[in-house]
């Protein structure tokens, strides 16, 4: 019985077969007609792509036909490039360049290749597609605001400058209010990061602009630890914006309000009361201001004359989340209460040991640079900065800079840098882009359905985590940007010096 099933469904199967293959050759010999009826039409090129599967190999035989058959398209090899581009394939690059070559005012190619060489790590190069991008479409917002950010890293000034011409050229778009949304939030002083957001609120209505919208929420909790009393204002204003969630709103400014009071109290040395008042304030969960939060508490404590809690609080949260604000209010809450540096030290580190896990070993996992693979255990003894990145992440990509410049600092002492690629099918760009970045990390390629444990990024990138000399785990789900490059070199410094006391 089983047998006659098998041989019905197979006869079944040849039957579809026979149906659906005539009906799917004469579509692709319609949407072949289309292209070749308008080479120039992108729409046209989409459909047959989609049709065909970007992976079948007759696919690029097709385009190479074309490619000879309409020698001054430059659609033609734009349009299978940019399939390529959407899927972050390294396929991508021969074809834009064709396309360059045909039409050199090709913006969207120029931004293609720009944003392919990213990928590859030739940052110069991809700069000078980038400018070429700007340059053939002055007009296009767009480039010209990734243009202005490609020098955040490299010259601060000229970033500044162009951002902020970005944003009077283009007073009307988005990539305006992008513009001084990532100067402020991009600079690492907290009176710079105050001014862009103001000019932000001044020059782009946050209901008109989701940038700005945005920007009025990193606005606030600035204002939240800084100013209350403005933060108070800036709420409300929120709370009368139609497009914005009445309930999230109307919480804001309760929040604001309450910080407000609390700092009132504590001016006037009412550190209990103030505590009591703070104890009320509930934060969302992605709010920036919960370490802020704690340092307020803290010094309630330190007012009301429990020093001593207040100092316990912050090694509690300078384990989940360290920051140099946390450390050094921690130094002096210690010496207040008679405590030396080694003895404070002892204390952190205390906690430390007793919140870490051993981190769950990885191996196998194949090395890209030189032969063999590696395993967590080949770094015993060092300190190990684990990153999980892919090369078409951007935001990998823009972490990178920052941990280069902490990691430098630490040249020829035990720390290990590595970077685990999550994106097998991008592992053609991994050498180029380590020889051509220059970045210091090893490279390793991700190995599928390894058990990771509390090393497990979730199948996400960054991800980011710091294991000691003795291969456990103490931080973790941190992010390096330029205002917190400090935080990450004290975190490094900690587990390459060990505890003291």
């Amino acid at each position: 019985m089983k047998t006659n099933v098998k041989y019905v469904a197979l006869a079944l199967l040849i039957i579809l077969l026979n149906i659906w293959q005539p009906a799917f050759s004469q579509e692709i010999k319609k949407l072949k007609a289309n292209v070749e009826a308008a080479p120039d039409s992108l729409k046209t090129h989409q459909s047959y792509i989609k049709a065909m599967g970007i992976n079948n190999p007759e696919l690029e035989k097709q385009y190479k036909v074309w490619m000879d058959k309409y020698p001054k398209s430059a659609m033609v090899p734009y349009s299978i490039a940019k399939a390529y581009l959407d899927e972050e394939s390294p396929k991508a690059k021969p074809y834009l360049l064709k396309a360059v070559a045909i039409d050199p005012k090709f913006t969207e190619a120029w931004g293609g290749l720009w944003s392919d060489g990213e990928r590859w790590g030739d940052f110069k190069l991809s700069a000078g597609y980038l400018a070429k991008a700007a340059a053939s479409d002055p007009s296009n917002p767009t480039y010209a605001f990734y243009y202005a950010s490609s020098f955040s890293n490299t010259n601060e000034a000229k970033w500044r400058d162009m951002s902020l011409d970005v944003a009077r050229r283009f007073p009307a778009h988005e990539r305006g209010a992008q513009a001084l949304y990532w100067l402020a939030t991009k600079s690492k002083k907290t009176a710079d990061k105050l001014k862009y957001y103001e000019l932000l609120h001044n020059s782009y209505a946050p209901e008109k602009f989701n940038w700005s919208a945005s920007g009025m929420s990193g606005y606030f909790e600035i204002l939240l630890a800084e100013d209350p009393q403005k933060a108070v204002a800036l709420a409300q204003e929120m709370a009368k914006d139609e497009k914005s969630e009445k309930k999230q709103s109307s919480a804001l400014v309760l929040q604001a309000e309450i910080v407000a009071k609390a700092r009132m109290l504590m001016d006037q040395k009412n550190g209990a009361e103030a505590l009591a008042v703070l104890n009320q304030l509930k934060l969302s969960k992605y709010s920036s201001f919960k370490t802020d939060l704690v340092l307020l508490k803290a010094k309630a404590n330190e007012l009301s004359g429990n020093t001593k809690a207040a100092y316990d609080s912050l090694i509690v949260t300078f384990a989940k989340t360290p920051a140099v604000a946390l450390k050094t209010t921690i130094t002096d809450y210690g010496i207040k209460l008679g405590k030396n540096e080694i003895v404070i030290d002892a204390d952190i580190w205390r906690h430390l040991e007793a919140v870490s896990q051993v981190a769950t070993p990885f191996n196998g996992l194949k090395r890209y640079l030189t032969p063999g693979a590696a395993s967590l255990a080949d770094y015993k003894g060092k300190v190990v900065l684990l990153t999980y990145w892919f090369p078409g992440c951007g935001p990998c990509r823009a972490e990178f800079p920052h941990f280069e410049n902490v990691v430098k600092k630490f040249k020829g002492q035990d720390l290990e840098y590595l970077g685990i690629n999550v994106v097998s099918k991008q592992n053609d760009y991994v050498i180029p882009f380590m020889k051509n970045s220059g970045y210091s990390f090893t490279p390793l390629e991700d190995v599928e359905g390894q058990v990771k444990g509390n090393l497990d990024n979730r199948n996400a990138a960054p991800m980011n985590f710091l294991i000691d000399r003795d291969g456990r785990l103490i931080f973790s789900n941190f992010r390096t940007e330029a205002d917190s490059e400090e935080d990450l070199e004290l975190m490094i410094e900690m587990l390459l010096t060990g505890k003291k006391g």
